[in-house]
């Protein structure tokens, strides 16, 4: 059993800390799965992979579940999280963007632009949040891979399946997701 994996278990029973015990065992590697995430963003987001990190830690490390089952569900755990930070960031700026005080302008006289980097994610989060309605398991590799920056080997593992499941699983996804994603548009 890995030393990962005895902090986790110790903290689940209330014998080790989060923070002064788990989190230098794991900071590394979330903070490899935060740049890994950010570097599927825009130049144009400002928030940076360690800010994304710490917000992350902080709700893992503040919520009410504290008892993971292996390594893998812990940073599932962490990749759901991040993803909803960017998620929150992406409406705030949409709803910014929109703001008070609009101004009426004929749309025959403008040219429509591609969606901006923070609706795309909007998109995403909508066309998954739809695909986790329809298939869990499927929507759970999207986590995983997309805003997880996880392999297909961790992710077999986290969701106890064989490599060849996620890379059907995550084709399909892929593929559904497209389809789905430009129906809204």
């Amino acid at each position: 059993m890995s030393q990962i994996t005895q902090v986790l278990e110790a903290v689940g029973q209330g014998q080790a800390r989060l923070s002064e015990d788990l989190l230098p065992l794991v900071y590394d590697d979330l903070r490899r799965q935060a740049v890994a995430q950010m570097s599927r963003e825009s130049a144009a987001q400002t928030l940076q992979p360690t800010a994304l990190l710490h917000e992350a830690w902080l709700r893992i490390a503040g919520g009410e579940e504290r008892r993971w089952q292996n390594r893998a569900h812990f940073y599932g755990a962490a990749a759901e999280a991040m993803r909803r930070i960017l998620i929150e960031s992406a409406r705030r700026k949409s709803r910014l963007k929109r703001g008070s005080n609009p101004v009426r302008i004929d749309i025959d006289e403008i040219e429509l632009a591609a969606a901006s980097p923070d609706e795309k994610i909007l998109l995403i989060e909508e066309a998954l949040e739809e695909l986790q309605a329809q298939d869990p398991e499927r929507a759970r590799v999207v986590v995983l891979k997309f805003f997880g920056g996880r392999t297909n080997q961790e992710v077999a593992q986290a969701l106890n399946v064989t490599e060849r499941t996620v890379e059907r699983h995550w084709a399909f996804a892929k593929a559904w997701l497209y389809q789905t994603i430009r129906g809204q548009r």
